[in-house]
Formats: C-alpha cells, sequence, structure tokens
C-alpha cells in the first residue's frame, strides 16, 4: 500500500523546495525511529535521490521514499498538513498504529 500525501501536504513540501532552489526530481523520505512518548517516532526528511532497497512512491507531485525496515509501520500512511492558528506541520493518519500520543508525532504499533 502507498504512502500519500494531501494537497496541502504537497504544497507544503514543494514550497520548501522552492525556497531552497531544490530541483523538483528531490524526494521527501518518511522514515520511523524508535523513541518518541508512544515508542515509535515519524521523521521526514528530504533526499536528493532513492537509496538502494527504498520503495518509492508518488503522490501529488510528490516523490516519497521508505526505507524497507520503516515500510512495514508506513504502508498506507496518509500525511496531511495543517496550518492552525495555534500550531502548523505534518499530520500523520497511519493505519498501522495501535495508538498514538496527544500530538501525533509518535505512535506505537
Amino acid at each position: 500500500m502507498p504512502v500519500t500525501l494531501t494537497e496541502k501536504a504537497a504544497s507544503a513540501v514543494k514550497k520548501v523546495y522552492q525556497e531552497n532552489g531544490m530541483p523538483e526530481t528531490t524526494c521527501l523520505r518518511l522514515a520511523i525511529k524508535g523513541g518518541g512518548c508512544s515508542g515509535f517516532s515519524y521523521v521526514l526528511d528530504i533526499s536528493p535521490a532513492p537509496a538502494e532497497g527504498d520503495e518509492v512512491f508518488e503522490s501529488n507531485g510528490i516523490r516519497v521514499i521508505v526505507d524497507p525496515k520503516s515500510c512495514l509501520y508506513v504502508n498506507g500512511t496518509e500525511i496531511d498538513y495543517e496550518d492552525k492558528l495555534v500550531g502548523k506541520g505534518f499530520i500523520f493518519k497511519n493505519p498501522n498504529a495501535k495508538g498514538s500520543c496527544g500530538c501525533g508525532s509518535s505512535f506505537r504499533a
């Protein structure tokens, strides 16, 4: 199952690419790491190209790459973006999460 970005999330990523003079072929890397208040934390990073073994998904004009280990935990995840008065940032809707912390930046599987 692919990792997808909403239109709002894709627009936010494209804005970062433009502001930093990055080519459209730049990739958004989604990974997980141990830690956070619920067990695993999401990590978003920018990469010039996929590494060997990475899964590559295309969503709303953004190439999303995920390493094989992280794929086990994030397949099917939708990444959204919120820009609220109180805060802004990426929101992860992960069907594999058994629970998450209040801020939504970590989860348990």
